[in-house]
């Protein structure tokens, strides 16, 4: 058992890994984003700026409209993973850093967020990644929060 989670922990890993890949190239590689969800009606994901539902909503609204809209040369780093596996079951929390330049005037975007991700297991094994809900970090006490 001690084995087997090891070896969903790197699984998942690595699709986390592949998730900042596929985000940081230019354009994003859909096709390796799609190796990582599940491609199902239930894939949902929770951001500042909406909720989406389903594969074809996150890929559109999400990666095409906003992050390949808004942003090119993209750079997401994620730290301090950790991943808790129950069965077919699993979730991972990390916290990121993202730089961007606004396709809009070329400014540099940077920002720092935290984020939770929910994953299946697949009867084959394979793990994919079923939703995502992250927020920027807070302000520190005593500073106010800054605008997007």
């Amino acid at each position: 058992p001690a084995r087997a989670a090891e070896s969903d922990e790197q699984a998942i890993k690595q699709l986390i890994s592949n998730y900042a890949a596929a985000l940081n190239a230019e354009p994003i590689d859909m096709k390796l984003l799609s190796q990582v969800w599940l491609d199902s009606p239930d894939d949902s994901f929770i951001h500042p700026l909406g909720h989406e539902h389903g594969w074809e909503q996150i890929k559109q609204n999400l990666y095409e409209k906003i992050m390949e809209g808004y942003f090119s040369e993209r750079k997401l780093t994620v730290r301090d993973i950790n991943i808790h596996t129950y069965g077919d079951s699993a979730w991972s929390e990390f916290y990121w850093h993202f730089v961007a330049k606004s396709r809009n005037g070329g400014s540099t975007v940077e920002t720092n967020g935290r984020e939770t991700q929910i994953y299946r297991k697949l009867d084959q094994g394979r793990w994919a990644l079923v939703h995502v809900h992250y927020s920027a970090m807070p302000p520190a006490l005593g500073q106010k929060a800054p605008t997007q």
